[in-house]
């Protein structure tokens, strides 16, 4: 298969750190619990993260073809390897901000290799759209194996137990490490020969193209959603639910299996129906589940539940928003990305990567500061403003990419 070390590496790489950054969730669960922390302080989490990201995203967009994209993949994976280590001795609510700091600096220059370089191992829009789906669907996997993973580590006997999952995530760091060490990156890319400031330049002319800031727009209110959701599930199950802490995580990977189904799903249809049409009806879907289910919350049981056969319909349904809200970010970006230059793939993926760590960072902020004043069972209408913009953005890049083409 033409390219398979690098579509290897790519996956590889995706799955670790789609495990690291999404345990936002359980890191705001455990540092209330583990750490005596307030809800509007674990918060602050998801900034440590995604400003990270946001920073170095738009420092490196332009320069890391220069760098080397095999580099930049190797030198995140060492980063994120300390901060495991830093996580595990430091055993307090600074370990974990460091750690998310950590993961959110590495994690921007591996997502701008990782969409940069599918523009270098794929050949046409529908392969790039297909490929792009199957790499989101390996960033839920990712996910998918941290909520399993994580709980099995809890101990109520022994409130440091959980801290023993990152020793296991630094095992596998290390071994991704030298798996992507030794496979061949058998492409050229060009670039621009310019210095780091002309490139900065070029990156901000892109902004002249109405397409370019409409999938800014999409990419910010998108995230927003997104992260909104999977950040606050396993806080929403544990207090709105009346779950038990570790029951509470181990139901929120219903909304990673959704998303992981949602995008596997995608790239298989997304070779007979339009992006278009895909996208649409995830939006509505997923408004029209809020609607129906979040009001079950109101009725819960107030009784603690700690085995699955008291579970409650609703701690089921609402995690199947993933299946609806999944397909929009990889069509969207892969629709984006492949209408433009290669030369240009790698700052637009800065730009993408910019915009939607700001959306994550705003989503959780928004949901962690209105959830004790709005309830759980109504914090999550906030959704719906966001999916509107949604839909517009959706509609305006459709426009915009029949006029372009």
């Amino acid at each position: 298969m033409k390219h398979l070390g690098i579509k290897v590496s790519l996956f590889l790489i995706y799955f670790v750190f789609a495990a690291l950054l999404n345990s936002v969730g359980i890191l705001v669960e455990r540092s209330q619990e583990v750490y005596d922390v307030l809800k509007e302080d674990a918060a602050i989490l998801e900034p440590f993260k995604d400003l990270s990201i946001a920073f170095v995203s738009f420092v490196i967009g332009s320069f890391l073809p220069k760098l080397g994209y095999k580099r930049g993949m190797l030198l995140s994976l060492a980063i994120v390897f300390l901060g495991c280590i830093g996580m595990y001795i430091g055993n307090s609510f600074w370990a974990v901000k460091i750690l998310f700091a950590s993961v959110g600096m590495s994690f921007a220059i591996v997502k701008v290799a990782v969409y940069a370089l599918i523009g270098f191992v794929t050949d046409s829009k529908k392969s790039h759209s297909q490929f792009m789906s199957m790499i989101e669907t390996v960033f839920m996997v990712g996910i998918i194996f941290m909520y399993v993973v994580f709980p099995l580590f809890f101990d109520e006997h022994n409130e440091n137990a959980w801290l023993r999952g990152y020793l296991l995530m630094a095992a596998i760091i290390a071994i991704s490490f030298f798996i992507i060490l030794f496979s061949k990156f058998d492409i050229k890319v060009e670039t621009s020969g310019n210095s780091l400031m002309d490139d900065f330049k070029a990156m901000f002319k892109l902004f002249l193209n109405p397409l370019i800031w409409t999938f800014a727009i999409f990419a910010f209110f998108y995230v927003m959603t997104e992260q909104g959701i999977m950040t606050w599930l396993p806080t929403f199950n544990k207090e709105t639910l009346n779950l038990v802490p570790k029951l509470a995580t181990q139901m929120a990977v219903i909304l990673m299996i959704s998303y992981a189904v949602g995008r596997f799903l995608t790239s298989i249809i997304v070779k007979s129906v339009k992006w278009i049409y895909i996208s649409i009806f995830g939006v509505l879907g997923a408004a029209a589940l809020v609607l129906i289910v979040l009001p079950m919350a109101k009725n819960v049981s107030v009784t603690e539940i700690s085995t699955m056969a008291d579970l409650p319909l609703v701690s089921f349904l609402f995690p199947m928003i993933g299946l609806f809200l999944a397909p929009l970010y990889p069509l969207v970006s892969s629709t984006v990305l492949s209408g433009v230059d290669k030369i240009h793939q790698s700052p637009l993926a800065g730009i993408l990567v910019f915009f939607s760590a700001v959306g994550g960072t705003s989503g959780s902020l928004i949901i962690g500061y209105m959830f004790d004043r709005f309830g759980g069972d109504k914090v999550f209408y906030l959704s719906l403003i966001p999916m509107a913009i949604i839909l517009i953005t959706i509609f305006r890049l459709n426009k915009i990419a029949k006029v372009t083409a």
